[in-house]
C-alpha cells in the first residue's frame, strides 16, 4: 500500500515521475472508495435520511482527491517522457480519453529523462545515472 500513501503524501507534487503500478493502483483504490461511498449513500437513503446523504460523501471525496489524481496523472505522463500539459487531451471528447488511457498504459522511458530519474532503478543507480547539467 506504499503506492497509495505515496500518491497522497505527494498530493500536490507535479514534478518527478510515477510508475504504472502507482498510478493504476491509486485509480483502483479511488474507484473502490467511491463505489463503497455510493453503496453507503444508497443504504442511508433507504432509511429516509434524504438524497443529500447519497451525494454528499461521494462529492466530498471527489473534491478531496482531485488534486492528488491530477498530480499523479502529470507524474505518470512525465514517466512516459511527455509534458504534464498532455493531461488536457482528456478535454477532447472520446478520442482524448482514449489517447490519455494509452499514455498511462505505456511503459516508462528507460533511464533518467527530462523529468527525473527512472523510478524503477534502485536509489544507488539513480544517483549515478542522474544526468548532469540540469
Amino acid at each position: 500500500m506504499e503506492w497509495f500513501q505515496l500518491a497522497w503524501t505527494r498530493y500536490a507534487d507535479y514534478s518527478g515521475r510515477s510508475r504504472r503500478k502507482e498510478y493504476w493502483m491509486f485509480s483502483l483504490i479511488n474507484c473502490l472508495i467511491i463505489f463503497a461511498l455510493e453503496i453507503a449513500g444508497m443504504a442511508l437513503t433507504k432509511f429516509g435520511t434524504g438524497f443529500i446523504f447519497f451525494l454528499a460523501p461521494v462529492g466530498i471525496y471527489a473534491l478531496v482527491s482531485v488534486v492528488p489524481s491530477m498530480s499523479l496523472s502529470v507524474r505518470r505522463l512525465h514517466d512516459t517522457g511527455r509534458s504534464g500539459w498532455w493531461l488536457l487531451i482528456g478535454l477532447v471528447p472520446v478520442l482524448g480519453g482514449i489517447i490519455f488511457f494509452v499514455f498511462t498504459v505505456l511503459d516508462s522511458e528507460p533511464g533518467p529523462n527530462l523529468y527525473g530519474p527512472d523510478p524503477k532503478l534502485p536509489l544507488q543507480a539513480q544517483i549515478t545515472a542522474t544526468p548532469t547539467g540540469f
